[in-house]
């Protein structure tokens, strides 16, 4: 993992002001594993392998930010951001995903949390943008939006998103690594 490491953070959360954010530590795969698989069970839009994705990011040393959210010693929450490849050859841009929030603590901040805190380590890290497959309404709370040059083969657009982080948006076709392709 070559995430830049941070000291923990404690996100505004309203009623749960003992959630914190920190790195992914090496003890926290197993759980981020098991978190993972129980915040995908009854989403209508998973495929029933995020856990091995991350898993497989994380054994390709891919994860650029992995952050994990938690609760005392229980960790209820954890977010992957990894390098995309976009058909122009342009770099430094990274995809979002997979989000999980145990589903305990989903609809309480924590998610929306670690959006925001690995939005900001993209920042530091002179990330150029970030892309995001997912829920158009929760995503464009950060600030991602459709862009019709900018597209993922074989996905709806409208689910397809993306961040400048400062910079213009590219054109082309953006790729995910092998990873996300994995099955276990």
């Amino acid at each position: 993992m070559t995430s830049n490491h941070d000291t923990t953070t404690q996100p505004h959360l309203g009623s749960n002001p003992g959630v914190s954010i920190r790195d992914e530590a090496a003890k926290d795969a197993d759980a981020i594993g098991i978190l993972t698989r129980l915040a995908f069970m009854q989403a209508t839009h998973s495929s029933g392998t995020e856990q091995f994705i991350v898993a497989a990011l994380r054994r390709a040393d891919r994860l650029t930010v992995s952050l994990v959210a938690t609760h005392g010693p229980e960790l209820i929450g954890h977010v992957a951001i990894s390098p995309v490849g976009l058909s122009t050859g342009e770099t430094d841009w990274h995809g979002l995903g997979p989000l999980s929030v145990h589903p305990r603590w989903q609809r309480q901040g924590v998610g929306s949390a670690l959006v925001r805190a690995a939005l900001d380590r993209l920042r530091r890290l002179k990330s150029r943008g970030c892309v995001v497959l997912g829920d158009p309404g929760y995503y464009a709370r950060f600030g991602f939006k459709t862009w019709p040059d900018l597209s993922l083969p074989g996905v709806p657009a409208r689910y397809f998103q993306a961040l400048p982080l400062g910079h213009g948006i590219p054109r082309g076709e953006v790729s995910y690594h092998a990873a996300f392709s994995a099955t276990e």
